[in-house]
């Protein structure tokens, strides 16, 4: 099974890749301090009659609704069919606190750049089948001639796997390519679009990024949320084009920030203090790739460490996966 499906503006490129998909927040607490003019109330017994009468009027709506929406998201990460492969990963992942930092709600419709191996795909789609929401994945379309045969059985076979309505509602494909003028779907249509694990690779296409960025900011709806995880290169800067697959915290905000929009929240979440990010096979040294031997795909950069140096796979296994920044933006509105 292929791992990416990428398009760009010069055509077609399908590959095999790390999954490009992941961040997280707290949940659930709210602290509530009464005051008057500034000066916080001298009578306690004030305080605590004003404190009980908030909790017993909004209580009861805002847990009851927290419940539910946790119970759906927690139903679909528990779900015993999803791949096996992708649910091992959660102890890296973090898909309950990742997915609930962005910001996911009932009722979104929500965008995932680059699926990859599905990771994603396996917890949305059910998820917003429950809710009332709607999954779009990025897909090329089989049926482009220009495609090779092998991609198109892949890409069918992929698309097979949700098209279950009952289980995953009815899930969408878009066949979308950055700066060719074919969006990502109908202007201000969407509540969050997704890029994990994938920023690197439109930057090694001269124009991508901005490319894409413009065309994420047209398809989401004021006040919509871009979600990013991206292996991080800090506190060393990156190199060159990110071809290692790390890029560092600041050049990611400040291009989103340039596209328009503007940082909610960031997250330690994906965090991994084990990762040195100096590895001769780059980001794809790590799990779930554990690269033996230089990737197709991977690009050469100045610096690169011999291979000769890589270390018993083992070594990289207890590393885990990637140091990866979480970040929420939102499209002003």
């Amino acid at each position: 099974m292929f791992h990416h499906l990428s398009t760009y503006s010069v055509g077609l490129r399908w590959y095999p890749a790390s999954d490009a998909a992941a961040a997280g927040s707290e949940l659930g607490r709210t602290v509530v301090v009464i005051s008057t003019k500034g000066k916080f109330m001298k009578s306690a017994f004030a305080n605590l009659l004003l404190l009980l009468a908030f909790c017993t009027i909004t209580a009861p709506v805002s847990t009851s609704a927290a419940t539910k929406k946790s119970a759906d998201l927690e139903a679909a990460i528990a779900d015993t069919t999803r791949n096996a492969d992708n649910a091992t990963r959660d102890i890296y992942r973090h898909p309950y606190e990742t997915l609930t930092f962005w910001g996911l709600k009932p009722n979104m419709t929500v965008i995932e750049i680059a699926p990859g191996g599905a990771y994603w795909t396996e917890i949305l789609a059910p998820y917003a089948k429950a809710t009332g929401g709607h999954y779009i994945g990025q897909m090329p379309d089989e049926t482009n001639p220009k495609i090779p045969e092998a991609a198109r059985k892949n890409i069918t076979m992929f698309k097979a796997r949700y098209a279950d309505e009952a289980k995953f509602g009815k899930v969408a494909w878009v066949d979308w390519q950055p700066g060719t003028g074919r969006p990502l779907g109908p202007p201000n249509s969407a509540d969050m679009v997704i890029c994990a694990r994938y920023m690197h690779d439109y930057m090694w296409t001269k124009g991508a990024v901005e490319n894409v960025l413009k065309d994420v900011y047209a398809v989401l709806k004021p006040g919509g949320i871009l979600a990013i995880e991206q292996h991080r290169a800090d506190p060393r800067k990156q190199v060159q084009d990110a071809h290692d697959g790390y890029i560092n915290t600041d050049f990611m905000i400040a291009a989103l920030t340039e596209a328009g929009f503007r940082l909610d929240a960031k997250s330690e979440v994906n965090a991994n203090p084990k990762d040195t990010k100096d590895y001769p096979l780059g980001v794809w040294t790590l799990p779930p790739t554990s690269a033996r031997t230089k990737p197709p795909y991977m690009l050469e950069w100045s610096g690169r460490p011999s291979e000769s140096l890589l270390k018993d796979p083992a070594f990289y296994k207890a590393i885990g996966e990637s140091d990866r920044m979480t970040l929420r933006f939102r499209k002003p509105g």
